[in-house]
This record gives structure tokens, C-alpha cells and sequence, in this order.
């Protein structure tokens, strides 16, 4: 099996190949962005951190809007952290920014918040935190109901259709930490720092078959 990381800049894209590779020694892993690697791989992964301003115009930079869209369409794609955000149909993080139109619904920063003690959050939600699975998905397979995975950020997805939404977690309300719909599967979390729970969940899409 061939697995394509996509790589236009942004992202602890190595991190995520060295994960993927732990848990599937026989895997070919590419960190790429090639057009062509990336539709010859059989999955492929869509990471990033950082702003997706920046994100959006080197997918475009680098012709991978149209390549990405037909991916989704044919194979298993998983979203991570800035590449769930991506996933959707604008950001509202420095100004409005259009995003790939993937999944309805648009990405909001959190809003100034406080815990049970009336002391505020802090903006980035940075550290571990529990998964609340909203239905059964292959990706959760062997992964408890409320386990801990390891987030860092200052914006959440809110989709559009409730059923796009895989899981939730608190912060201290409810948001969007999973989205699935069809090949899709994207997490706002880090499985590649989340422990051993983490890698069950990057090994689960190794074999999950849409």
C-alpha cells in the first residue's frame, strides 16, 4: 500500500509519516507534493498547523485543490488539525477565508470562555482532552468512549449537517473534534501525539475500507 502525506509547507509532517510508518512497518509512506504521487497513493493524509490563509493558497499554489477534491472522492482521505479545518467551506480566521468546500459549515475561533470555577480558558486549547464518539465509525475501532487525545488550537469547526459530526469534545462546551462523510474522516485532535490511542487510530485508517 502506498500512503501519501501531503506536503505544501505546513504541519509536523514528519512526525506523522514516523507514526504511520510504527504502525505499518510494510507501508510505503511518501511526504509529498506531487500531484501525481499523491493520486497513485491508495490513502492519503491531510495535516497542518498554523494559519488557513497560508494553507489555502499553497493547496492553490501548488495545484492541489482539484487533486485533493478528486481524492475525496475516491479514496480514504483523514484531515488533521488544520487539515480538518480545510475540509470546510470558509474561516473566519483573519477575516473570511474560503476553504475547500469539502463539508458544509465554516470555522470559528473559540469564544472567551471559563471553566466551572468562573476562571477563563485559555485561547489556544492546548493538552489533552477527552473524545465523546457520536457514532460508530471503523477509525474508533478498539479506542474507548471518552478517551484522551491530544489537541492545540484557537479555532473549531462547526459544520453545517450534525451528521458530518463523528465526535465532540469540551472546552468547556461542546465542539466538533471529528467529522466523517463518505472516503472523509478528519480530527481536530493529534493522533500522532496522542499516544497509543493515537496510532490505533492511524492504524485504523490503514485498513478501514470505505
Amino acid at each position: 500500500m502506498k500512503v501519501a502525506v501531503v506536503d505544501y509547507g505546513m504541519g509536523n509532517l514528519h512526525s506523522i509519516a514516523k507514526a504511520l510508518q510504527y504502525v505499518a512497518p510494510q507501508v510505503q509512506i511518501a511526504v509529498t507534493a506531487d500531484p501525481q504521487a499523491i493520486l497513485a497513493a491508495e490513502r492519503v493524509v491531510l495535516p497542518g498547523v498554523g494559519a488557513i490563509a497560508d494553507c489555502i493558497a499553497a493547496l492553490h499554489r501548488l495545484h492541489l485543490v482539484e487533486v485533493l477534491g478528486q481524492v475525496v472522492r475516491t479514496r480514504p482521505l483523514l484531515g488533521i488539525c488544520l487539515g480538518l479545518q480545510a475540509l470546510l467551506e470558509e474561516s473566519e480566521e483573519g477575516g473570511t477565508v474560503p476553504c475547500l468546500k469539502f463539508l458544509p459549515g465554516r470555522v470559528v475561533r473559540f469564544k472567551r470562555c471559563f471553566d466551572a470555577q468562573g476562571r477563563p480558558l485559555k485561547i489556544p486549547h492546548m493538552g489533552w482532552n477527552r473524545v465523546h464518539q457520536l457514532k460508530p465509525h471503523p477509525l474508533w475501532a478498539a479506542i474507548p468512549q471518552g478517551s484522551w487525545f491530544y489537541f492545540v488550537h484557537s479555532y473549531v469547526a462547526r459544520p453545517l449537517l450534525s451528521e458530518d459530526v463523528a465526535a465532540t469534545s469540551d472546552y468547556p462546551d461542546p465542539f466538533a473534534c471529528a467529522l466523517a462523510r463518505d472516503n472523509l474522516f478528519a480530527v481536530q485532535f493529534h493522533p500522532e501525539k496522542s499516544g497509543p490511542l493515537g496510532l490505533k487510530l492511524l492504524s485504523n485508517f490503514l485498513s478501514w475500507s470505505p
